[in-house]
């Protein structure tokens, strides 16, 4: 094993930058080549088809099979032409990651000639044997019917030779198996609840969609020292390995200049994406050693989150090109930063407002303060269901770890912001306003837009800061999926408009003036959510024991912050809203213990396996050298030399034995802890078994590992250390 890591060595040493050449000098040449986009619909389409697709796209009315089948044959020409031989639905079921089963276009004609076909019938539903993919026991294992369905939305593209389709995955009784299909529930909620509140300030709004700026962080990792470490390829993460002398503490690496082969492995990666109608704009160094980001422009909550799952495959697939792999998890290494997938998310109306930028009158700013005020408010009701949302078995290690925000989940708005909301809590009383007062009021707000222009300054300790004309939700792990934030945050704010609007409409009635109803209502939210607001230092232990007092949650228990979907306030969410069925709600809860169980099994065999097959051994050999160092010392000096000499030696050899044997030992314990855990049949109690007794053995052994590591003989270690792995490129 030692033999292999320093080959690995020697062959990162050989690597050369591959050339890397834009098919173009104007990327709007290549732009969306390999997306069947409204220009190619209108290519392709005949005129009938072609308006029922945009129609569709546009207010979400369903397709006739008649048209699909139209629709259908102008695609496949299209793909054929471009090369496609196959299609797939393309879909994210609920393991993280994306599915796709590949059909050619063929089929026996008539005369039993082979023929290509791609029928409407085919593009609109399709029956994937999928019984494997997990339910939380919505169907049995022996029931594989589940269908995919087209989501217009999202248009068709072409990866290497497959036309893929993105559609949702149901089961045979229709619950969602997905994360697209309740996403798309959760943002038709927030469009019909937030276009009922913008119908007090601009009856021209009749739609209000979702929209999202992801930044993906990642790592890079040279491939033949990634196959040297049996800990990344299973788990993705590395399960040992001291602290490398020097990692971030110079922030040195942070936004410098690019090393040339990752440069050329993101130039190679940015046009594969463009080529797909991925915006990618923004590239750079992250914090820690061999750490990136790259984001793209803003787009409709869907599709972005289609984009930003089909960017990491990409991402995979380019970087082995370069002979790098891309780790994704949040935690690939101890002791530096961790990855992060920060959502930016906001609400625009089919005028062209931004309903989370302020306006340019006192009437836009009233606007503006009444989706920011209940955006803090359903945040502050809704923090355990948030949470839920993000907090992982791999997203656990990395919150909280002064790096990242901690699991309280808290809301900054910035001085001038908050100044305002205290300002409207201190002139707006439960009596009527005098006309002045609500001239000053008006006056007030009306000079948002300037307050903000320069103070806007993003607090990177908070988990959810307003960052100018939008919410950046920093708390989202680097290897999730962005709907289940989305779904949470889209959920939680339609719930929250639907009581601000039945909230103001009572106060209407009872005779009181729109405006003053407004304010009357933000005020009492305002003083209702003042607790989530926090202006300081995220990452200090003086805000977790201020949290505490104001009664925050500080949920770092996995299994924990899963039951908390299951809340009674959270089932008012989203069943309440028609997000959920509660079957489907309490399948999916099932389906994240499974999900952590079994991470957790996998590290625990990894751990075990590279601890007594690898780390022991070569501690033990290098403990016998020692050892007969000492035997030699012992032959050729006097017993009082010998004494002299060999005492730290000895020292030595009882400090590798001590390690060994705690090693060993904890081992044999934590496969006892798992051999119990694995006899209970309750999904949530053998999660919450694996959390309590399993986990907490790996810190255990991994410490001794590590002492080890700064003990054995360099030329002997089995597995590439941080140093190498971090510093190699």
């Amino acid at each position: 094993m030692a033999k292999l890591r320093f080959q690995a060595l020697q062959e990162v040493i050989s690597r050369q930058p591959k050339e890397v050449i834009f098919p173009s000098n104007e990327v709007s040449d290549f732009f969306c080549m390999r997306v069947f986009d409204k220009p190619k619909m209108e290519k392709f389409l005949n005129r009938e088809a072609y308006k029922s697709v945009i129609i569709a796209i546009d207010e979400g009315k369903a397709i006739d099979r008649k048209i699909a089948g139209q629709v259908a044959a102008g695609m496949k020409a299209w793909a054929v032409g471009m090369g496609a031989t196959h299609y797939t639905h393309w879909f994210h079921p609920l393991t993280d990651g994306t599915a796709e089963k590949h059909d050619g276009f063929i089929e026996f004609g008539v005369s039993g000639n082979m023929i290509e076909n791609f029928s409407g019938k085919l593009l609109a539903q399709q029956e994937p044997d999928a019984s494997s993919f997990p339910s939380g026991g919505l169907r049995n294992t022996f029931e594989a019917r589940g269908y995919t369905a087209w989501d217009v939305s999202s248009p068709a593209f072409i990866v290497d030779t497959t036309l893929c389709i993105p559609t949702v995955f149901v089961s045979y009784t229709g619950e969602a198996l997905d994360y697209k299909a309740p996403l798309l529930k959760a943002m038709n909620s927030i469009d019909k609840a937030a276009v009922d509140v913008c119908q007090y300030f601009d009856k021209n709004v009749t739609k209000v969609i979702v929209t999202l700026g992801w930044e993906q962080e990642y790592f890079l990792i040279d491939d033949a020292l990634y196959n040297s470490r049996p800990d990344l390829i299973l788990t993705g993460r590395t399960l040992m390995g001291h602290q490398s002398s020097k990692d971030q503490q110079l922030d040195d690496h942070y936004f410098g200049s690019i090393p040339e082969r990752v440069a050329s492995f993101m130039k190679d990666f940015e046009i594969e994406a463009y080529k797909l109608g991925i915006p990618v704009k923004t590239r750079h160094n992250e914090v820690a050693p061999n750490q990136f980001e790259c984001a793209p422009i803003f787009e409709e909550a869907n599709l972005s989150n289609d984009h930003n799952q089909l960017v990491m495959d990409i991402m995979k697939r380019v970087a082995q090109r370069h002979n790098f792999r891309v780790l994704f998890h949040e935690k690939p290494f101890a002791g530096i930063n961790g990855s992060g997938k920060h959502n930016n998310w906001s609400l625009a109306t089919n005028t062209g407002i931004n309903l989370l930028s302020p306006g340019k009158n006192p009437k836009g700013n009233l606007q503006f303060l009444s989706f920011l005020v209940n955006v803090v408010k359903a945040v502050y009701d809704n923090q355990d269901l948030i949470r839920a949302s993000i907090l992982t078995a791999g997203n656990s290690h990395r919150l909280g770890a002064n790096e990242a925000p901690p699991s309280i989940i808290s809301v900054f708005l910035g001085s001038q912001l908050t100044t305002i909301l205290d300002e409207i809590v201190e002139k707006v009383t439960n009596r009527k306003m005098t006309p002045d007062e609500k001239t000053e009021l008006k006056l007030g707000i009306g000079k948002i837009p300037e307050i903000l222009l320069d103070n806007t300054d993003r607090n990177r300790t908070s988990p959810f800061a307003f960052t100018g004309n939008r919410f950046e939700f920093r708390a989202v792990g680097s290897s999730a999926n962005c709907s289940n934030a989305m779904i949470a945050l889209n959920s939680v704010l339609a719930n929250q408009l639907k009581e601000f609007k039945t909230d103001v409409d009572t106060l209407i009635d009872k005779g009181t003036g729109k405006d003053e109803a407004i304010f009357q209502v933000l005020k009492k939210y305002i003083l209702v959510s003042e607790k989530i607001r926090f202006e300081g230092d995220g990452y200090s232990e003086e805000w977790k024991k201020e949290a505490e007092k104001r009664g925050l949650t500080n949920i770092i228990s996995v299994p924990v912050s899963i039951s908390k979907y299951l809340t009674k306030q959270s089932r008012k969410v989203l069943i309440g809203n028609g997000i959920f069925a509660e079957k489907e709600l309490e399948g999916r809860v099932e389906v994240e213990y499974e999900k952590f169980t079994k991470k957790m099994q996998i590290e625990a065999r990894v751990l075990g396996d590279l601890a007594i097959n690898h780390i022991v051994p070569t501690a033990i050999t290098y403990q016998n050298t020692l050892i007969r160092n000492v035997q030699g010392l012992k032959d050729i000096f006097t017993i009082s030399e010998f004494k002299e000499l060999a005492s730290v030696r000895i020292e030595h050899i009882k400090e590798i034995s001590l390690h060994v044997s705690a090693i060993k030992q904890q081992v044999k314990d934590m496969i006892d802890a798992r051999k119990k855990a694995n006899l209970i049949g309750d999904v949530k109690e053998k999660a919450f078994e694996y959390e309590k007794n399993v986990r907490f053995y790996f810190d255990k052994i991994r410490y001794h590992i590590d002492k080890l590591e700064l003990t054995v003989d360099n030329e002997i270690w089995p597995l590439p250390k941080y140093r190498e792995l971090l510093f190699s490129r």
